[in-house]
């Protein structure tokens, strides 16, 4: 769980990132959820975009991204949803105490 400093300081990291997946119609799905960890354990911070046509609630769906990629969610603004989880093998970004 993350404290409200971490929380910040993960925002001010993502704010230049781009978003490098889509959810869709689709919805999520195990195909996805496999690229978003793969992700993760390169980058440690990603952004998603929800489309407008997915249909589903943007908070529910970073829940659920979050959930079965074993990810915190950090925020979900607008149709865009940021994701952290701390890297194994490439540890990059320090989180303050």
């Amino acid at each position: 769980m993350l404290t409200g400093k971490q929380t910040r300081h993960l925002r001010a990291l993502a704010h230049h990132l781009n978003p490098i997946f889509q959810v869709g119609k689709g919805g999520v799905n195990e195909h996805l959820i496999r690229h978003i960890n793969e992700a993760l354990e390169v980058r440690e911070l990603i952004k998603v975009t929800v489309l407008n046509n997915s249909g589903e609630d943007r908070k529910e769906v970073g829940e659920q991204l979050a959930e079965q990629a074993e990810a915190e969610l950090v925020q979900v603004i607008g149709k865009i949803i940021v994701l952290y989880k701390e890297s194994k093998d490439h540890k990059t970004i320090v989180l303050p105490v």
